[in-house]
């Protein structure tokens, strides 16, 4: 095959022809990509009850949000990988910002039909500029500095990820899930029903809206600074072969422990509102649930921001199995015990998920050199976890009748990355 070439280089190799990046200003810029992605994403563990109630869905039903969403992920990741290497870092960076835009602005006529579908389209191409976004975020900023301090740098930028997602959904929670409080669609149907869906539909639309006239300012601020990025050079290569990155070893089982990772950690964050909901954990209403939503995202910030300092001087790897087996503590408790400490325990987790994506990350790219960007093509299709395992662990709750047996996935999910995190203890030699 032509690609034995690429796949039999030694990771040495793409290491000495790593390219030298010279834009330490352009930091900033990346921090703030990280921010606006991840704050667009959490929103979905706020539209998810709203969506349920609105149409009646049970939680496999619901799930298809997360589905619809990470599906972009497999979709595009790889052709956006090819885009980026096409037009460059910073010009990949506008027409992802642009998808997210018309993505936001498709909520429109969602709402205006009423339609469950028109939503899960929607959010289909605002996750299709996000993937494209995020394909630019995480190698540039793992190449604007020394490789040897790549999983504390991205770390540090993923901590302005969780930034975003914890602010985002308290926000959110006020303006989308307030009004559920004092409605109840039981009873209506037709034409009643459609006008009632449409009605309280809008605070979605108008939170999105606001959202595409935010991400068209930015784009136009990083269309000005498209020439800023000095240094820049990819490697040519076809539309598949980032795929063979994927017979090394070490890269491989680190793209399926980023689809688990972000499958575990968006199915616990889906299913945050309805856990809290339950009588046996808080008894919370919706809003009131939603609002804890951001302490489970800023365990994930605080983590980060301790992280990157700490793996500076800590092997990644056995960081990574370390937090991996309290994240299996922690929802083994949420789903044995009730009331206050299992609801607490799982909001924890996302303490325990800080540095795993960053870790994963830069331990499955480590010399890949100038081939990076075909890597983070593939790692970014992995996330498309998120898709697949919130829709088992839905499934099974709607099989078992049960929240916390659902959760038995993740804890499966957390098992492999623990593993993951000693076969990659080593470094690249």
């Amino acid at each position: 095959m032509a690609l034995a070439p690429d796949t039999a280089r030694t990771p040495r190799s793409d290491t000495d022809q790593a390219p030298a990046i010279d834009a330490p200003s352009l930091r900033f810029f990346v921090f703030g990509l990280f921010f606006i992605f991840g704050g667009i994403t959490s929103l979905n563990d706020i539209i998810i009850p709203k969506l349920k109630d609105l149409f009646t869905l049970n939680y496999t039903q619901a799930m298809l949000v997360q589905f619809c969403f990470f599906a972009a992920y497999a979709i595009v990741g790889i052709p956006g990988a090819q885009l980026v290497k096409r037009v460059g870092y910073m010009r990949g960076a506008v027409v992802g910002l642009l998808a997210m835009m018309l993505g936001c602005l498709l909520f429109i006529p969602a709402s205006a039909y009423a339609t469950y579908p028109l939503f899960l389209f929607a959010l289909f191409v605002l996750a299709s500029g996000v993937v494209v976004v995020q394909v630019v975020a995480n190698p540039l900023i793992s190449l604007l500095g020394p490789a040897r301090t790549a999983s504390s740098r991205l770390t540090f930028a993923q901590a302005f990820n969780s930034l975003g997602t914890t602010l985002f959904p308290y926000v959110g929670a006020i303006l989308i899930l307030g009004s559920l409080a004092g409605t109840d669609s039981k009873g209506l149907t037709g034409a009643a029903l459609d006008a009632y869906r449409t009605a309280e539909s809008r605070a979605i639309v108008q939170g999105y809206v606001g959202l595409a006239i935010a991400l068209a300012v930015i784009a136009g601020v990083v269309w000005l600074l498209r020439d800023r990025l000095k240094g820049e050079r990819h490697e040519s290569a076809s539309l598949l072969s980032g795929l063979a990155l994927l017979r090394r070893p070490r890269f491989g089982f680190g793209a399926l422990s980023i689809f688990l990772y972000v499958g575990a950690e968006v199915a616990i964050g889906s299913l945050l509102v309805s856990y809290l909901e339950q009588p046996h954990a808080l008894g919370l209403t919706e809003q009131q649930a939603g609002k804890l939503i951001p302490f489970y995202w800023g365990g994930a910030l605080i983590g980060r921001f301790i992280g990157s300092a700490s793996l500076r001087f800590i092997n990644p790897g056995m960081a990574l199995t370390g937090v991996a087996l309290s994240a299996i503590t922690l929802v083994l408790v949420a789903a044995g015990m009730a009331g206050p400490v299992g609801a607490y325990a799982l909001l924890a987790v996302g303490l325990a998920n800080a540095i795993m994506f960053p870790t994963i990350f830069s331990l499955a790219c480590a010399g890949l050199g100038t081939r990076t960007a075909d890597g983070s093509g593939v790692i970014n299709v992995a996330i498309c976890g998120g898709a697949i395992v919130p829709l088992l662990v839905g499934g099974l709750a709607d099989w078992s009748g049960s929240l916390s047996v659902g959760l038995m996935i993740p804890v499966a999910c957390y098992a492999a990355i623990g593993c993951y995190g000693l076969f990659a203890r080593k470094p690249v030699a």
